[in-house]
C-alpha cells in the first residue's frame, strides 16, 4: 500500500494494521478447516461436543468450554467432583481457558462447583482478573449463578480414599489417565460404565482447537493429583504452563506431572518453538528433552505430555513415556492417536 492511500484510508479511520485482522475474525476462510484436539481417549467423548459446535460455524472458545464439560460431567475418580480428594478427604478443582486474543481466566482450589472450566470462563469474561482460587472462586461462582453442589464424595472415590489412608502414600501412577478412562465405551460415546476399584491417582482433561475463522482457543480441567497435599495447586490452571494460545503461533495443553510441567513453562515452551518453525510434534519434544535432562534418574518415575496445533491446523504430540494417547477430530473423523515418546 502506497502513502497516499494509506493516508486515504486513515481519514476513514481505517489502518492498514486493522484490515487483515477484522477480516481475520468476522469473515469464514475456505481453506481453513476446524479441527479439535485433547488428551487421552476420555477426548473422544469430549471432541464430540466441541466439533458439533466447530462444524456449524461457532467458535473455538466455545468448543473448548463445551467440549470438557462432557469430562467434568462424568462421574469418574478424576476429572470433576466426581474426583478423588485430597489427603483430607475433600474435592478440589482447577481450571484454565483462554481465546485467540489473549484473553484468559483460570480458577484453583476450587469446591464444590461443577464446572470449574465455566467458572474460569466467567473469569475470564466478567472480572478484572485472570486467577481466583478458593473460597474467593467459589464465592464469584455462587455469585455468577452457579450451584454449590453436595461436598459427599462419590461411591468410587469414596473406597478409593478408604483403601488409600491404610498407607497414606503418595506415589502418582504414570499414564493412570488412559487406565480410568479405558472402563469407557469410547466407540459408543455413550455414558461412563461403573469403574472399577483402583486408586487413581490423577486426570487432567485439555482441549484446543481452531475455527472457520482460524482462530485458537484452548481448556484445560482437572482434579489435580489424587489425595495430594490441602492446597496443592498443578500446571492446568497456570497460563504459558499447562495452557497457552498465541493466535499468530499455536496452542498447546499439557497433562501428567504438574509440578514439572510448570518448572519449564511447559506449554508457551512448546508455542515459542512453534514460533521458530518447529512442528507440533517437535516443538512439543524439545520440551520433554528438556524436563527430562532436568529430571534425570528420576524421569523414569514421571509422565509429562504436550500436545499441540499450529496455525496451519497440524497436530501433534509427545510424551516423555510410552501410553500418551490423544484425540483429533476434523472433517475426517474422530481419532485416537498414540504419542510419540521419549523413555
Amino acid at each position: 500500500m502506497d502513502r497516499r492511500k494509506f493516508i486515504n484510508l486513515s481519514g476513514l479511520g481505517i489502518t492498514s494494521f486493522s484490515i487483515p485482522n477484522f477480516i481475520q475474525s468476522t469473515i469464514p476462510t475456505s481453506s481453513i478447516q476446524p479441527i479439535v484436539a485433547s488428551t487421552w481417549d476420555a477426548g473422544l467423548r469430549a471432541n464430540v461436543a466441541a466439533w458439533d459446535i466447530l462444524k456449524n460455524g461457532g467458535k473455538s472458545l466455545d468448543a473448548v468450554e463445551q467440549g470438557v464439560m462432557v469430562t467434568e460431567n462424568e462421574l469418574n475418580c478424576c476429572v470433576g467432583l466426581g474426583a478423588n480428594p485430597d489427603r483430607d478427604g475433600i474435592v478440589t478443582l482447577d481450571a484454565s481457558i483462554m481465546d485467540h486474543e489473549f484473553n484468559c481466566g483460570s480458577v484453583a482450589f476450587l469446591e464444590r462447583i461443577k464446572h470449574p472450566i465455566s467458572v474460569a470462563r466467567k473469569v475470564m469474561e466478567k472480572s478484572p482478573h485472570v486467577f481466583l482460587v478458593g473460597a474467593g472462586a467459589q464465592a464469584f461462582a455462587l455469585a455468577n449463578g452457579f450451584s454449590l453442589e453436595s461436598a459427599d464424595l462419590s461411591d468410587q472415590a469414596k473406597k478409593n480414599y478408604e483403601a488409600w489412608l491404610k498407607t497414606s502414600n503418595y506415589q502418582p501412577i504414570i499414564n493412570v489417565e488412559k487406565h480410568q478412562s479405558a472402563t469407557y465405551n469410547d466407540s459408543a460415546f455413550d455414558a461412563p460404565k461403573k469403574l472399577t476399584d483402583g486408586q487413581w491417582n490423577h486426570d487432567t482433561i485439555g482441549m484446543i482447537a481452531m475455527d472457520q475463522f482460524g482462530n485458537l482457543s484452548g481448556s484445560c480441567t482437572t482434579s489435580g493429583a489424587g489425595f495430594k497435599m490441602r492446597g496443592r495447586v498443578g500446571d492446568s490452571p497456570i497460563i504459558g504452563a499447562g495452557l497457552y494460545v498465541d493466535n499468530e503461533v499455536g496452542a498447546v495443553v499439557a497433562t501428567g506431572q504438574g509440578e514439572d510441567v510448570i518448572r519449564v513453562a511447559g506449554a508457551s515452551a512448546v508455542v515459542e518453538w512453534m514460533r521458530q518453525g518447529k512442528s507440533p510434534e517437535a516443538a512439543c519434544k524439545l520440551v520433554v528433552e528438556k524436563i527430562n535432562r532436568i529430571k534425570k534418574e528420576k524421569a523414569k518415575d514421571i509422565q509429562v505430555c504436550f500436545v499441540a496445533i499450529n496455525k496451519k491446523g497440524n497436530v501433534g504430540a509427545y510424551a516423555l513415556q510410552k501410553g500418551f494417547n490423544f484425540s483429533v477430530y476434523n472433517n475426517e473423523g474422530n481419532k485416537l492417536n498414540d504419542a510419540a515418546y521419549l523413555i
